[in-house]
């Protein structure tokens, strides 16, 4: 294992996702979204999301389809965190113009605070706007008071809030969105 020190001076490296990402970003979305919320969820109820939603062959789909973008953020050529842009109907709170969903930004947690989240963001917006989206919004657990201070310091607001389930547990997100 790397020391702490050199760790800490590496720089993040963001690539766009390939096809041949499907198993890792099965991996990362399963193992940062395990570390983020097992305090927070039923093992059942875990185990049932993560089933549900990080298999190979749901995020080869994922990959393959061309209304979704991903990025995986690398430091030392180790996967750090990675994200995804969803171009579909927003829900009806966000009322901004040609709206793109960022549907995940997750950071494993041994970089959070390291720039992994950041660079991640500025590679997101910069995507959307590239692709001459107007508005970006997201969904947050309403109780991840780490993850809205973030979307706050880029700029986002609440604008709505929405049921978003983890296994049989319904669960509140806050909807978020900001200008592009």
């Amino acid at each position: 294992m790397m020391d702490e020190a050199k760790r800490a001076g590496e720089s993040v490296m963001v690539r766009r996702a390939e096809a041949g990402d499907a198993a890792l970003l099965a991996e990362l979305g399963a193992r940062t979204f395990y570390e983020t919320f097992v305090e927070s969820c039923s093992p059942e109820d875990m185990h049932a999301f993560l089933s549900a939603t990080y298999s190979v062959e749901l995020q080869a789909a994922e990959l393959e389809d061309a209304r979704s973008t991903f990025f995986i953020a690398e430091v030392g050529g180790q996967p750090a965190g990675y994200a995804k842009l969803h171009a579909g109907e927003a829900p009806a709170s966000v009322c901004g113009a040609e709206p793109v969903e960022l549907a995940r930004l997750y950071v494993v947690v041994e970089w959070h605070g390291r720039g992994v989240g950041e660079a991640l963001m500025r590679e997101l917006l910069d995507e959307a706007r590239r692709k001459r989206w107007q508005t970006i919004w997201l969904g947050v657990w309403e109780h991840n008071e780490r993850a809205k201070a973030f979307y706050r310091k880029w700029g986002f607001e609440v604008v709505g809030s929405h049921v978003f389930r983890v296994g049989d547990d319904a669960q509140t997100d806050l909807l978020m969105a900001r200008a592009l």
